[in-house]
């Protein structure tokens, strides 16, 4: 059920790039600060033991980043072991040949760590902005990730699609030093996308927005697209994307985190736009089945294991800084997740832990 045998768990956390004011002290956002503060997060994440750093890509006010590998390029001359990825970059309005170049240059600074993962996006801005029609939507993901595909296996490239111009025997450069940069596909829970990823042979981030447990049927379906595709099952690997938050104390956690998720739903899932979020129903989203990860040390390694045994995912990424968070809460959060909660998750989804739990 598993994939990626031999690299063990990994867990690392990922940020949007929110520029939002703080609810609690009235601290107005400054998207120069927090770019600073993302790049310091990411030296505390590679310090204390974690193994991969993401950054979005937005168009937006409310968010510093839209260039993810110039961030991903500071990030690199701080740290020296994390894995480097865009949380997504939007391919489906993104040159392929840019977001190429942009990604080996980032392997290249950091030594061979970058990734790409790639996602049509939850927003929309970027279509017209960089001049394509919505209505292509799906289109332009599929002919734009053919090509991406190809400048990864190849030096040299001859493509023609209906939406960018065609390239005869174009050589593409720099090369990265990995020789193929890893590339994920990241799906909100729409079959299709999990189709296609399998059928590519790439790797899967489920983005867990909803009840945990409704993703194994997609879980399941992108193995089998996956072999069914003739590719190693070893190779087709699961990560999980989660809103994140912990604290020493289960009521700590739970009280500090409240008011910056509850503005962050309120301000950026469509459904709930301009409502706060009930007490109530933030602390059900935290509960043991829940699709929140917030609480203590202890409550986050259960729900990251509860997971595995439904999805048999191997990378858990943490999204941070949500609403606001203030800086010292979230560094202080990727601490604890380091050293509280991958030693024992790693421990615990290790083969021969697996092996003996069951004999």
């Amino acid at each position: 059920m598993t994939g990626g045998e031999g690299r063990g768990f990994e867990i690392g956390v990922f940020t949007f790039g929110e520029v939002t004011g703080d609810p609690v002290t009235g601290r107005a956002g400054d998207p120069a600060r927090r770019l600073r503060e993302f790049v310091d997060l990411a030296r505390i994440a590679d310090q204390a033991g974690l193994d991969v750093f993401g950054v979005g890509e937005h168009h937006r006010p409310d968010f510093a980043i839209s260039s993810p590998p110039v961030v991903l390029a500071a990030v690199a001359q701080v740290t020296g072991r994390l894995r480097l990825t865009s949380t997504v970059s939007v391919l489906s309005t993104a040159d392929p040949v840019k977001l190429f170049e942009d990604f080996a240059t980032v392997d290249l600074l950091s030594g061979g760590r970058a990734e790409i993962t790639a996602g049509r996006g939850a927003y929309t801005e970027s279509f017209p902005l960089f001049g394509h029609d919505i209505a292509d939507y799906d289109e332009l993901f599929e002919e734009k990730l053919d090509l991406l595909l190809q400048l990864n296996r190849a030096e040299r490239v001859t493509w023609s699609g209906r939406h960018r111009a065609p390239l005869a025997d174009a050589g593409v450069y720099p090369r990265p030093v990995q020789g193929q940069l890893p590339v994920w596909i990241a799906v909100g829970g729409t079959p299709a996308s999990v189709v296609r990823a399998g059928r590519h042979g790439l790797s899967l981030y489920l983005a867990i927005l909803g009840q945990p447990d409704r993703f194994v049927p997609l879980a399941d379906l992108y193995r089998r697209s996956g072999v069914g595709a003739g590719h190693d099952p070893a190779a087709l690997r699961v990560g999980v994307t989660s809103h994140f938050y912990v604290e020493d104390t289960s009521q700590g956690a739970r009280d500090t985190f409240y008011p910056y998720y509850s503005r962050y739903i309120g301000e950026n899932m469509p459904a709930a736009r301009g409502q706060v979020l009930p007490r109530d129903a933030f602390d059900a989203w935290a509960g043991p089945h829940g699709a929140l990860v917030a609480g203590s040390p202890q409550e986050v390694i259960d729900k990251i294991l509860w997971e595995h045994e439904l999805l048999g995912h191997d990378r858990f990424l943490a999204q941070i800084g949500l609403g606001g968070l203030p800086f010292a809460e979230t560094a202080r959060s990727i601490e604890l997740l380091a050293t509280e909660v991958l030693p024992v998750v790693r421990r615990e989804t290790a083969p021969a832990s697996r092996m003996n739990v069951g004999s």
